[in-house]
């Protein structure tokens, strides 16, 4: 096990491509994206996703520590453009070699 930063960022769906875009740039190459996400934020106010043109999506990534500070320079000022929010953590990963049906 080891420490790394979890990722997630909520953002406008239009700009998906350039958020994995600067990701990609920060070296960090893999992630998961969960489209079409809704909640009620800071602001205090919901969104009805059928009724807005476009729909906000969640991408979750993983870096290692010492790559985020690269991720928070190139992704802060996307979100600051164009909205949108991001949070990093700390937490661990477990690696396997070993397929757990092998065992």
């Amino acid at each position: 096990m080891h420490v790394v930063k979890k990722i997630e960022i909520i953002a406008n769906s239009f700009e998906l491509a350039k958020i994995l875009d600067n990701l990609d740039k920060s070296g960090v190459h893999s992630h998961a994206v969960i489209r079409n996400v809704a909640g009620k934020g800071l602001r205090g106010t919901t969104e009805d996703l059928d009724m807005t043109m476009l729909d906000n999506v969640y991408i979750l990534a993983f870096c290692m520590p010492e790559q985020l500070k690269r991720v928070v320079e190139n992704i802060k000022p996307l979100l600051n453009k164009f909205g949108g929010t991001c949070y990093v953590s700390d937490v661990m990963e477990i690696r396997s070699v070993r397929c757990v049906a092998s065992m």
